[in-house]
């Protein structure tokens, strides 16, 4: 696994893990229909293209016109 993969991968358990120990612990109701909601996703889909290099945000970026061939992200 390559650095940019152990680095996104990282980055979601620490994002996910966050949320759920403020839900655990009473801070915030996971339950209830909110914005935490886009926060545990964004969380989960790095964590996910750690592992598989697959990035919605790289087709939504290319498909508006921003291109980079040396982005870490597969299409």
């Amino acid at each position: 696994m390559k650095l940019f993969s152990v680095i996104g991968v990282f980055a979601g358990i620490v994002i996910m893990g966050s949320l759920t120990a403020a839900h655990m612990t009473g801070q915030i109701n996971l339950m209830e229909m909110s914005w935490l909601w886009l926060t545990f996703f964004v969380g989960a889909n790095l964590f996910q293209m750690g592992f598989t290099g697959f990035c919605p945000a790289t087709k939504i970026l290319y498909a508006i016109g921003i291109k980079d061939k040396q982005s870490g992200c597969s299409m």
